[in-house]
């Protein structure tokens, strides 16, 4: 099996027990010395979406999953991998029992733009479910939106 980070409205376990049914959660944990950004505004959606960007001092909550070959065959598919619109990265992940090598997914796009209000209200609910600390949740509510 392959080790999965989610960020962003990956956090949501219904979804990725939508997309990824035969991964089970592992936990969750920390990308340290990554920060969550946003990118790819000139794509067309209704305004940039989630991505991860390296530095130093930041922080970024994910849940790891355990993924399956087909789910991650179909992760990759859902993710835009197979259309070069995010590719796939090794980092290691901080978590209370050790620091496994986990895959995330970052955009092939420009940094830069705003996420849309409701794109972001998606992520917020999504790490609330995943159980990300308050602060973290207050960090994403505190985000600039285009709307």
């Amino acid at each position: 099996m392959t080790l999965y980070a989610a960020y962003g409205s990956n956090l949501d376990p219904r979804q990725m027990l939508l997309r990824a049914p035969h991964s089970p959660h592992r936990g969750t944990g920390w990308l340290r010395d990554w920060r969550l950004t946003f990118g790819g505004e000139e794509i067309g959606w209704e305004g940039s979406v989630a991505t991860l960007a390296e530095d130093l001092g930041h922080s970024v909550f994910v849940s790891i999953y355990d993924l399956t070959r087909a789910d991650e065959i179909a992760l990759d598919e859902w993710e835009g991998v197979t259309t070069d619109l995010y590719r796939k990265i090794r980092v290691r992940v901080e978590t209370l029992d050790g620091s496994p090598l986990c895959y995330v997914y970052v955009l092939n796009s420009f940094e830069g733009g705003l996420p849309s209000a409701r794109y972001l209200e998606i992520m917020v609910n999504a790490a609330r479910e995943a159980g990300a600390p308050d602060d973290y949740i207050l960090h994403l509510l505190a985000r600039e939106t285009r709307e």
